[in-house]
């Protein structure tokens, strides 16, 4: 499909090969930036903080994967604080989807956490004994992601939820996704969220470790980068230049990139990609067992065509796709690029066209060896905090989805500790779906310019707009203080 612009792509790469690469490239392009500074964890006036009643417990188990169950427990934690309750440290459910065990503190530091946020809730490891034995399904105090709306209000907990927990003492959540809304919510609640995502929640040190030697490799020396180092690998941040040698050659810029083209991803998005009748039979077969849901849907409903689908923007970047908008904005055919997930749908042929326009791929299975990754081995969820760290600290992050739970708190994270100096590129699906229809006579120069604009467009410096992710966009007043 897009042999063509390949083609002109790798001829426009091998010109560039001997050229200066405009620094631009690893840089943010807005001044404004940096005006934008970290404050969801500045001291509240006492007035301000938990309220000494306690008017019961609140349990969640969450569902999903690392970044689902992170905004399931800022929003917990925002609730706790609604509900003048104590929250229950919370649980994660086993998925057969993400095979992970994982439970709170095989990601994050308890301690830290409950120490971090005990001027605003009450924090406990587990019920009181009292509670224990009581059967929370047959009080009526289990609550499903059916008995609550999503981006449900307030109003609508303190209406339905908060009877239940005074008459009982407890109310159990189970899944809990998206289960808050963003807006309308009080700017105390608001800032609570981001204290928690941003402050509170610290990988474990199994995990702090292991990221900070990945990290090392990537960057192939020792240095002391930046706050987003500091925030997330603690006591494990990489230390000073070891020696004269390394000192001279200097850490590699690296890019990193999630690539969201995993089979779940590819057969939600019910578009095609090129793979025939063998694709659709792997792909509706892979439908009707993990996503039930939209086959029902599909019955009781017209279908959309694959052309619009893809004009809509709702199909997901391929590899192809990803390299040629790298290549259209100028990285060189060298650049040192960390490909995030790497479980790519189609395996490594699928990836033949993205690594001969950029050969020097890497990620985390190809960096560390097999004893490093031994402890994460049927662990999804700390690999997937492997790669959050790998994306987070890097020079560039470049997403080819902006729904994707990993790419949005990445790029808030980089947002919220970035200091102005961590670029993120954000295709727009709708607008490269235009462009790349004109594959067949778009010339390379038209092409750069329109992929270029396109990002650039998606780097502008905005405030967090009415009902936007808190995690995504934290720059708003009750996250972040523009300081000029």
């Amino acid at each position: 499909m897009y042999d063509r612009l390949l083609n002109l792509a790798s001829i426009a790469l091998t010109e560039k090969e001997f050229k200066q690469e405009t620094s631009r490239l690893w840089e943010e392009p807005y001044w404004k930036a940096s005006a934008w500074k970290p404050c969801a964890n500045k001291k509240l006036p006492t007035n301000l903080g938990k309220f000494n009643k306690n008017n019961g417990y609140i349990l969640i188990s969450a569902n999903g994967g690392l970044n689902q169950q992170r905004v399931a427990i800022c929003n917990a934690v925002a609730l706790a604080s609604l509900l003048n309750a104590t929250l229950v440290l919370p649980r994660f459910l086993y998925s057969n989807v993400w095979n992970d065990p994982s439970q709170f503190g095989d990601i994050y530091q308890e301690e830290y956490f409950i120490n971090i946020l005990k001027d605003e809730i009450n924090i406990v490891k587990e019920l009181p004994p009292h509670l224990r034995s009581l059967d929370i399904e047959a009080l009526g105090s289990l609550i499903t992601d059916a008995d609550l709306v999503k981006e449900a209000k307030p109003a609508d907990y303190i209406r339905n939820i908060l009877p239940l927990l005074l008459r009982n003492g407890i109310v159990h959540f189970l899944g809990f996704g998206n289960r808050l809304g963003f807006d309308p919510l009080p700017s105390k609640l608001q800032r609570l969220r981001c204290k928690c995502n941003f402050h509170a929640l610290k990988f474990v040190p199994k995990i702090q470790r292991v990221g900070s030697l990945l990290v090392r490799k990537i960057r192939k020396y020792d240095a002391a980068r930046s706050m987003l180092d500091k925030e997330l690998l603690g006591n494990f941040m990489p230390e000073n230049p070891s020696n004269e040698l390394d000192a001279v050659s200097g850490p590699s810029k690296y890019l990193a990139l999630h690539l969201r083209f995993e089979v779940d991803m590819v057969a939600y998005s019910l578009c095609e990609f090129g793979g025939g009748e063998s694709e659709k039979k792997e792909l509706q077969a892979y439908r009707e067992i993990h996503f039930p849901l939209v086959i029902e849907r599909l019955k009781n409903s017209s279908p959309i065509s694959l052309t619009e689908l893809r004009k809509l923007g709702r199909c997901p970047l391929t590899p192809e796709e990803a390299a040629l908008v790298l290549s259209g904005l100028g990285f060189k055919r060298g650049s040192y690029i960390y490909l995030a997930g790497s479980h790519i749908y189609g395996g490594k042929s699928r990836m033949d066209s993205f690594t001969s326009l950029y050969p020097d791929l890497v990620t985390k299975e190809t960096l560390l060896t097999p004893q490093e990754l031994a402890p994460f081995r049927n662990f999804s969820s700390q690999l997937a905090a492997l790669d959050f760290i790998a994306c987070a600290t890097a020079d560039v992050f470049a997403m080819t989805d902006s729904g994707s739970q990993l790419s949005s708190h990445v790029s808030g994270f980089r947002t919220y500790h970035g200091g102005g100096r961590a670029p993120t590129l954000r295709p727009n699906k709708k607008r490269l779906a235009a462009i790349l229809s004109e594959n067949g006579t778009i010339g390379w120069n038209s092409f750069e310019d329109r992929v270029r604009k396109m990002i650039e467009e998606g780097q502008r410096v905005r405030v967090r707009g009415f009902g936007r992710s808190i995690y995504r966009q934290p720059r708003c007043q009750e996250c972040m203080c523009k300081t000029h």
